[in-house]
């Protein structure tokens, strides 16, 4: 798969319908973003691909699948804050998929961990997750000129502007759809995943349906349930 200038792509053998075809590391410069899970094989092709050493891990978020191996290397291990700069990278603050989520900017190169990826939509559970923090944070990624996207799952995005276009949309459509489904009266759970996520496959169904409660998070914060589902 072709990777930015620089970037090595090393994805981990741990496929599923959320991790999509695994999680994707990247050394970059001697470090490595997101080690992800601690897999004996995984590990030893990120020591290959980096043929100079590894001076540092810098993670985008804290979750297993991206972090689980990031004391496997022996070397500083960084989750960076807004604006912090590790190694070669800037760190951009996007909350939304976690509370710690962040972006790693290598000049016009953005890995987005979890915020962005390069097939599907982002999984979004309330309480960890927020909705709102999730909007505002592809609002300010769309405000940078990037050349590529690198995801923790999926392909590099070559077109950001596009995806993010794409992502903002596309929760802003199921917003409508659900409000359109409370307005018909709709009300179980089921009625209104059948209502607004209608496409989801039987697998992803659990994970829509934490994602419906991660809306009704957001419309109840912004005072825009029907009055018995406000409170």
């Amino acid at each position: 798969m072709e990777v930015p200038d620089g970037v090595i792509r090393v994805r981990a053998p741990n496929p599923s319908e959320l991790t999509l075809d695994g999680t994707n590391s990247y050394v970059v410069a001697g470090w490595v973003v997101d080690p992800g899970p601690s897999i004996r094989s995984h590990l030893d092709a990120i020591r290959h691909a980096a043929e100079d050493g590894i001076e540092g891990v810098v993670l985008t978020h804290s979750h297993a699948d991206h972090a689980e191996a990031a004391e496997e290397f022996w070397v500083p291990v960084t989750l960076p804050t807004e604006g912090q700069t590790i190694g070669p990278f800037t760190a951009v603050a996007t909350p939304g998929h976690s509370a710690d989520s962040v972006c790693l900017l290598f000049g016009r190169v953005c890995f987005t961990g979890d915020t962005v990826l390069g097939e599907g939509s982002v999984f979004i559970a309330p309480g960890e997750g927020s909705l709102s923090a999730y909007l505002d944070s592809l609002r300010r990624l769309r405000s940078l000129d990037l050349e590529a996207l690198c995801p923790g799952h999926g392909p590099v995005v070559w077109d950001p502007a596009a995806k993010l276009d794409e992502y903002i949309s596309h929760r802003l459509d199921r917003e409508r759809r659900l409000l359109e489904a409370l307005d018909a009266g709709l009300r179980t759970e089921d009625e209104l995943l059948d209502a607004a996520w209608s496409e989801v496959p039987a697998p992803l169904r659990p994970a829509a349906a934490l994602t419906l409660e991660a809306h009704m998070e957001k419309l109840r914060s912004e005072g825009r349930l029907p009055p018995e589902l406000q409170h």
